[in-house]
């Protein structure tokens, strides 16, 4: 595969089942079946077809179809059927890094609503999953199924080459980006895959309770503020060290140097130990742990929520909402797609199963499990801007002016600033 195509996880299952498709679960189609449509993006879908075998057979008078599609194609259909009201399914599957997009607007159903008592269920999932799902008046919009607990992923063979310890990589970041050079020198083998991942970790490392990677909780840009500055500093620092590889997750190039030991550390949701173990690195069984994120950082990598289009059929809510139920709720569903398919559970009562003191054999039997739960319920609520996917690819362009072509950092950073400011008031 040509290095300008990516190995997106979400695109590779996607492949392999076809792109976009509709399965019906349940039983052949009546005439008199009442039809409900859940609109879900690879992995997701896999896991919705699970349930839905069973849940179907309860429910004979119930024709449940899943359209799938690719992950970005998914999204942007979503945003079109909600902002037009035509072809709206029954049930939304939303990730995270889109949900702001989504629960910002007036799209999808209030939760909170008496009709549903999404209330009542808060305390059984991880706290932050329930409340970034809450739209600008504290109202539920979308109900979580699954997280990604972030971890600092690292070749514990190399750390040893270089004479290093998991605590000079999690210290603090900046001992990180130096354990970087000591690895460089001693073993050949690059800190990280891209400096705007380490970027990325530092921005959300200093984001204050309850407020925004880009926004504060008014909905102002934060981009000039002291954690932008020291994310680009030690991005630049650890590119002129010649540290990171210059590599994008999910491209061929990335996948071959995970193989062959030339990438020391990955910073990752925890399913990528599933994802390497798979079909990314097999060949590195044993040579991998897991910590947490420098500066007990505590973060997650994407997940899912489900919602139902608030002008969808209203004679159909009170059956999708039962569905959600079943897709959100159910101990064992969750704990099901945690094993087949790397899918973390948000459902606190999924967590306490024995499968988590299990050892991890990709991971040298490392319990690592037990870590992510730890960091799951330690994660802070970061709120999610609808302006947020502009807002990265706009602070991602100026870091790319500032290591490319060298544009002063506080320059750079003004600049954001101002052109999301501009944007916010169009």
């Amino acid at each position: 595969m040509p290095a300008s195509h990516a190995l997106s996880r979400r695109h590779l299952l996607a492949a392999s089942l076809g792109g976009a498709a509709g399965v019906v679960a349940g039983p052949a189609p009546a005439a008199s079946q009442l039809p409900l449509t859940v609109a879900a993006f690879p992995l997701v879908d896999v896991i919705a077809k699970d349930v839905l075998k069973g849940w179907a057979q309860s429910r004979p008078e119930v024709r449940v179809e899943v359209i799938s599609r690719q992950y970005d194609d998914h999204h942007t259909a979503m945003t079109t059927a909600l902002s037009t009201s035509g072809h709206l399914p029954d049930v939304i599957a939303l990730e995270t890094s889109y949900l702001g997009r989504f629960s910002l607007g007036t799209g999808l159903e209030d939760l909170s609503a008496p009709a549903f008592g999404a209330e009542r269920f808060k305390d059984r999932f991880v706290s932050f999953a329930i409340d970034t799902a809450r739209n600008r008046d504290g109202r539920i919009v979308a109900m979580p199924t699954d997280i990604g607990p972030g971890s600092l992923f690292y070749r514990v063979d190399l750390l040893a080459r270089a004479g290093l310890k998991e605590a000079d990589l999690t210290r603090s970041w900046e001992s990180y980006a130096e354990a970087g050079a000591q690895l460089k020198a001693r073993t050949g083998a690059y800190l990280i895959g891209d400096v705007r991942l380490l970027k990325d970790m530092v921005v959300r490392a200093g984001t204050p309770p309850g407020e925004g990677q880009f926004f504060d909780a008014q909905g102002r840009a934060q981009i000039t503020s002291p954690r932008f500055v020291r994310a680009f500093e030690l991005a630049r620092k650890v590119r002129q060290q010649g540290l990171d590889a210059r590599v994008e997750v999910w491209f061929n190039d990335w996948a071959e140097m995970l193989k062959r030991g030339r990438l020391a550390t990955e910073i990752s949701g925890c399913w990528m130990a599933g994802q390497m173990a798979n079909w990314v690195a097999p060949g590195t069984a044993g040579k991998w742990r897991v910590a947490q994120l420098p500066e007990n950082t505590f973060c997650s990598y994407g997940g899912t929520y489900y919602a139902i289009p608030r002008r969808s059929a209203p004679e159909k809510k009170a059956l999708a909402w039962q569905l959600i139920q079943e897709l959100t709720l159910e101990r064992q569903r969750q704990l099901d797609a945690f094993r087949s398919q790397d899918a973390f559970p948000a459902l606190l009562a999924a967590q306490d199963d024995p499968f988590f003191d299990q050892p991890v054999p990709f991971l040298g039997g490392q319990q690592a499990r037990l870590l992510w739960r730890d960091a799951a319920r330690r994660i802070p609520v970061v709120k999610m801007h609808k302006q947020h996917k502009f807002a990265d690819e706009v602070i991602n362009a100026e870091l790319d002016n500032v290591l490319e072509y060298g544009k002063p950092i506080a320059q750079a950073l003004e600049d954001a600033q101002a052109l999301l400011v501009h944007r916010a008031r169009r």
